[in-house]
């Protein structure tokens, strides 16, 4: 099983305003790193490094701690085609295309399923369905 965790449970992972939604990330994040089944992308990383300097008010050296730990997980990175496939997703599903690029790099790297509370949990993208990790 491959798991592709998106930046929002990354975020949730790393934000203690949200006790429930950060022990639910931080169970779904630790499992995929013990397992070998996480997944994660460049975007993601960028993503996470973004708001946890921001919105989160995190130090850079509790950020760049994190990102190191995060980096145990696969690791897709951009290409020129998934960057293509991202346009072709946004296209075909009306999503943003930050989330189409989440999903491409899903497809890349044959995720089984993609965690995140962006897209509507069910739904297949790219024959990949959804899940909402936050959602019981």
């Amino acid at each position: 099983m491959r798991v592709f965790i998106d930046s929002n449970v990354v975020v949730y992972a790393n934000d203690d305003r949200d006790s429930k939604r950060q022990g639910m990330a931080l169970k779904l994040v630790s499992d995929c790193m013990r397992d070998g089944t996480g997944v994660i992308s460049i975007q993601v990383l960028q993503e996470y490094a973004n708001v946890a300097l921001g919105k989160l008010s995190q130090e850079a050296d509790v950020v760049l701690r994190q990102l190191h730990l995060l980096e145990a997980m696969d690791i897709v990175e951009p290409t020129p085609q998934t960057v293509r496939r991202a346009v072709e997703i946004r296209q075909t599903y009306g999503i943003s295309f930050w989330d189409a690029g989440i999903v491409a790099a899903a497809e890349s790297a044959s995720c089984d399923v993609i965690m995140t509370e962006d897209l509507n949990a069910g739904q297949f993208y790219a024959g990949i369905p959804v899940k909402n990790p936050f959602v019981e």
